[in-house]
């Protein structure tokens, strides 16, 4: 689909909602107001936080009772896959796709940006009639087009970039009292993070309880670093768990106290049985030098063993979904879209491929036929993806790793026996598939990122960071990247361009669309503005840099106003 073919059917699908009664299938019990209305959804993920860090996954210290009770009241899913990174999840569990047919196939560096062609899950319930937010962590694009408030959220506070504390936040950015922005504005919070989110989804939830509504809670936390109040992490330290886990598990204890404070706000205004509640983690745990339970899976987050891959999934809905309900089916991220769309009663746009499958009849409890099927996920560094390059082939028993390594999952979940040699023809055959998956998805749009759309009133000034730009090895000082662009009309523009506060003097070089400027910046300054310069519409590659001698430093962030 294109960007005009999706804001096309975006405004047909909101007209035609307009006068329609929203229905979903009628449940056992139900009464007359279950049937007309479709249920509420509050989509809880955390970030980094792995399939042993909760107490109801076998976690011999953490304690975390309200998320454990999604799982003894829901169903859960035992054998659940996501990508090993963040943004490559999300991407997917917005659109039901591949992540690599949607440009966002890394977690920085112009990566992370998904195409605005796409069609999220929260276009297609506002297409429904569903009032639609999200709180926390968005990481699929930080500018024009590709914000939240760009792609269905009607309503948006969330932070920039893949977490706090890194280039894409204001300086001294912490977990406490961070600066957020809110509906596309700067946003002073008070508080510690995952508090301000969920005291903003729970404001949302009490303003739309009489209307169905979709609530997307994606914390930061347990995502590095690990901040958080004292009270929370210091009795795990205690017990002789090193510091570092013992923050990891504060953050989490945290999370499962917010958590709580979701749940006690659906009984408060009796929603609780009109209300989907899904909790999932994004990917496997960040571990580092510190490793930490991890139900006896092999890797962490990164890498595409279990430990990288397989999370917690919970989802509970009272009344429809049986309690204790453990499904052992093979199922993904790419799946929770169709899922929520059947459970919801709204179609899926007939322009749009899904990867998916809806997971709705299992959670019902009913036993339809479920042809076997091969998942795919890949992760690595890199513009372009390379084929077998930390991937995996998973089918219901065997899992193809790097197109050499085969594990039977049922047998082995650790992932320690391989048997590559003794079964050739399903290592063939995994093979096989994976290179036609990975021709497929490559081809949709290619893997050139979106570009940032400067000069619109939808967002003026731009900000640009060093989260997007291109062309660097990271994102670190000493390094000079670029941004890929498109100016939206030709005009007089304002450009301040920020460098790190320890800079040296120098000279200041922009260049955009064939216009260059040049300005001094003084030792001991951190900030050059350029009042006025003409630039013409189009797409082009936005580059500056702090010259002084032989060294270039590029700009910390970029400000660029339509004046």
């Amino acid at each position: 689909m294109t960007l005009q073919s999706r804001r096309s059917f975006l405004k047909q699908a909101v007209a035609a909602t307009a006068t329609s009664v929203l229905t979903v299938p009628g449940r056992a019990g139900a009464g007359d107001d279950a049937v007309k209305r479709p249920p509420n959804v509050v989509f809880i993920l955390s970030d980094d936080q792995g399939y042993g860090d909760l107490g109801c996954t076998g976690n011999p210290v953490i304690k975390t009772p309200r998320i454990d009770s999604l799982c003894r009241d829901g169903a859960r899913f035992a054998r659940f896959h996501v990508s090993p990174v963040c943004t490559p999840t999300r991407a997917s569990l917005m659109t039901g796709r591949y992540n690599y047919r949607t440009r966002a196939i890394d977690t920085y560096q112009g990566r992370a940006m998904m195409d605005p062609a796409e069609v999220t899950v929260a276009e297609m319930l506002s297409a429904q009639g569903y009032r639609t937010g999200i709180f926390g962590k968005w990481h699929l694009g930080d500018n024009y087009p590709m914000r939240s408030m760009d792609q269905g959220f009607q309503e948006s506070l969330v932070h920039k970039g893949g977490g706090l504390c890194q280039h894409s936040e204001p300086d001294n950015t912490s977990y406490f009292d961070p600066i957020l922005v809110k509906d596309g504005r700067n946003f002073q919070s008070k508080g510690y993070c995952t508090d301000v989110f969920t005291d903003a989804a729970v404001t949302f939830i009490e303003a739309n309880a009489e209307r169905p509504f979709f609530a997307y809670c994606a914390t930061n936390a347990p995502h590095d670093p690990p901040q958080v109040d004292e009270r929370y992490w210091k009795p795990y330290a205690d017990q002789g768990v090193d510091e570092r886990t013992a923050r990891i598990y504060g953050m989490i204890a945290n999370l499962d106290e917010n958590v709580g404070r979701l749940l006690d706000t659906l009984d408060r205004l009796k929603i609780a049985d009109k209300t989907i509640v899904i909790f999932m983690t994004d990917n496997g745990p960040a571990c580092g030098k510190t490793p930490r339970y991890n139900a006896g899976m092999r890797g962490e987050k990164g890498t595409v063993y279990e430990g990288g891959l397989r999370v917690p999934c919970f989802v509970r809905w009272p009344g429809v979904i049986t309690p204790g309900s453990d499904i052992p089916t093979l199922a993904a991220h790419i799946d929770l879209l169709p899922t929520l769309l059947d459970a919801c009663g709204a179609a899926v746009p007939p322009e749009v491929k899904l990867d998916g499958r809806s997971l709705w009849p299992l959670l019902k409890g009913e036993q339809p036929e479920w042809p076997d099927r091969t998942l795919f996920f890949q992760w690595h560094r890199g513009d372009v993806p390379e084929a077998f390059n930390n991937c995996a082939a998973i089918t219901q028993r065997y899992k193809l790793v790097n197109g050499q390594e085969l594990y039977n999952l049922e047998t082995d979940p650790a992932e320690k026996n391989d048997l590559a040699a003794e079964h050739p023809d399903i290592v063939q055959r995994l093979r096989a598939e994976y290179e036609v998956w990975f021709k497929e998805v490559s081809a949709t749009r290619g893997y050139d990122p979106p570009r940032i759309v400067l000069g619109t009133t939808h967002e003026n000034p731009s900000v640009l960071t060093r989260q997007d730009w291109r062309g660097t090895e990271n994102w670190h000082d000493g390094q000079v990247g670029w941004w890929e662009v498109s100016v939206a009309e030709a005009g007089s523009y304002r450009v301040t361009v920020q460098f790190p506060k320890d800079a040296a003097g120098g000279k200041v070089v922009f260049r955009l669309n064939g216009v260059e400027a040049k300005d001094k910046l003084d030792r001991g300054a951190s900030r050059c503005t350029f009042s006025e310069i003409q630039l013409p519409a189009g797409d082009g590659r936005l580059e500056t840099w702090l010259a002084a001698g032989d060294r270039r430093d590029g700009a910390e962030r970029v400000w660029v106003e339509r004046v």
